[in-house]
């Protein structure tokens, strides 16, 4: 397993991590297999989404914050609520396939890490799983 620090600069932003999981592939020799790629946070999130044109991650953050405000009637006090709830809705982790020591995705697709509750420092493990 690999450890991807990520230092996020906004409240709300979604930083394309691609290179740096293909990164991690390259270095541990996956030919052939799988990468969970994990985000131990509750208020951060992980999706795979189109990286090529970033209107598409601006839309995301905006539709979030239009369906989950940053203030709302929440019961957590510290602020945040808003941030743990986007993070459930994206999710904590995805499995990527791997072929030939290259992640195996979609034209367009980036995996993206989403932050809630920045600017922060952050944790993103990255797990090789070889057949």
């Amino acid at each position: 397993m690999r450890e991807l620090k990520i230092v996020t600069k906004k409240r709300n932003e979604m930083i394309d991590i691609t290179n740096d999981v293909q990164r991690v592939i390259d270095e541990g020799n996956l030919k052939k297999g799988h990468v969970i790629v994990y985000v131990p946070h509750t208020t951060a999130g992980i999706t795979i989404n189109e990286g090529a044109d970033p209107s598409v991650q601006r839309d995301i953050i905006e539709t979030l914050k239009g369906i989950i405000p940053e203030s709302g009637g929440y019961h957590h006090m510290e602020g945040n609520s808003d941030a743990h709830i986007k993070a459930s809705i994206l999710g904590s982790s995805v499995t990527v396939i791997v072929e030939n020591n290259n992640l195996v995705l979609g034209t367009w697709q980036h995996i993206f890490f989403y932050e809630g509750d920045g600017p922060r420092n952050r944790r993103v493990y990255v797990d090789i799983i070889s057949h």
